[in-house]
Parts: C-alpha cells; sequence; structure tokens
C-alpha cells in the first residue's frame, strides 16, 4: 500500500501542476508556444514520429477466480509513427504493479504493437489506440508468460511543434490459461483500468 500511496501522491501533485493556470493580463504573453500554428493542414506529415512517456495508477477492475486487489501504480514508454494527422502505428513496452491484500506484490511487463486513430480541434488532440502483445507476470515464485491486449484514449493539449501534454486511460485485459490441474489451477482473467498523466515528443 505504501507503494501505491507514493504513486497517488505523485500523481496528485503533477496533476495539480499541469491544471493550474494563472489569469493573464492583457498584455502579457499566453503562456503557450503563440507562434506555433496549430491550425496548419500539415501539422503531420507522412513519416512524422511520436515518443510517448506516462506514469500513473491502475485501477483492477475484477479479477476472475482471483484475488482482488488494491491500486497499484504504471507506466510506459510507446512510439508512434503517423501515416498522416489521423493514423499511427507503433509499439510499446510498460509495466506495473498491485499490491494485494495479503501484502504481496504483484508484477507484470508488457510488450506490445499499438494502433491509433486520433481527432484534431484546434490544439486539443484526442488519440485512440489499442495494443496487442505479450506480458510477463511474477507473483511471489509463480511465473507466467502470455496473452495481453488493451485499448483506450486520451487528451493532449499541443503546446508547440515538439511537446504535447495530457492523460490517457487503458482497459486492459491480461488472461493466465493454466494446462495444469483444474482443481486446483484455474483460469485468470485480469481487468484493469489504468490512468496516466502523459508527455508526447514529436519529431
Amino acid at each position: 500500500m505504501r507503494k501505491a500511496g507514493a504513486f497517488l501522491l505523485f500523481l496528485l501533485l503533477v496533476t495539480s501542476i499541469l491544471l493550474y493556470a494563472q489569469e493573464e493580463a492583457p498584455d502579457e504573453d499566453p503562456w503557450y508556444d503563440d507562434d506555433f500554428d496549430i491550425y496548419s493542414p500539415d501539422l503531420y506529415l507522412p513519416g512524422d514520429q511520436a515518443f510517448i512517456i506516462s506514469l500513473g495508477t491502475v485501477f483492477p477492475a475484477f479479477f476472475v477466480d482471483k484475488f482482488d486487489p488494491p491500486v497499484g501504480g504504471t507506466g510506459s514508454l510507446s512510439y508512434s509513427y503517423f501515416f498522416n494527422a489521423h493514423f499511427n502505428v507503433g509499439g510499446e513496452v510498460g509495466g506495473l504493479f498491485i499490491p494485494t491484500l495479503g501484502r504481496n506484490t504483484l508484477f507484470i511487463i508488457p510488450l506490445g504493437i499499438k494502433a491509433g486513430y486520433q481527432f484534431i480541434f484546434k490544439r486539443i488532440e484526442f488519440p485512440l489506440n489499442i495494443t496487442l502483445g505479450m506480458s510477463w507476470h511474477r507473483y511471489l515464485n509463480l511465473a507466467y508468460y502470455g496473452l495481453y491486449m488493451k485499448g483506450g484514449g486520451g487528451a493532449y493539449f499541443r503546446y508547440n511543434a515538439d511537446w504535447s501534454f495530457g492523460f490517457t486511460s487503458n482497459l486492459c485485459w491480461f488472461p493466465e490459461w493454466t494446462d495444469d490441474n483444474k482443481d486446483v489451477y484455474k483460469d485468470v482473467h485480469g481487468i484493469m483500468v489504468d490512468f496516466m498523466l502523459s508527455v508526447r515528443y514529436h519529431f
């Protein structure tokens, strides 16, 4: 619980900083890059790319035939290649931890490929993504390697040509299928929801 509490505190602090805004006097410069022409039709060109760093919390929605752990922490590093302003493909690697009711910790490291579509309204971008890949699970002395899938979206403010800041949220599915004795070991389907603050670097 200490780790989860630390992540929640960090998330609240960063959220407060991102959402904090002061009223500007008429003669003051805007706090964002006003020289960046967000209305240009060439906002994205074929071959444009982006790195996304995300950090936040993960909320277990429910676990079938397993445990119901508290809130944990998660983070990811992903890459996107844009075909135009809307369609993109890429990859992602992440990690998450969830403390259990028995004061143990479940660790998961997902690695996958993703495809996305985004809507753009002035300086605000709304990406939608779906990711499919493999994940490594570790709990006490138990280990598992298998499929995972997630889908979600977010919203970013395009600060300038290089940077945008926002948040993302995803519904994640981490199944564990076993071929062992079904009377002792049961299949597990972990359904989790994450909420992360994100930074995108465009190049």
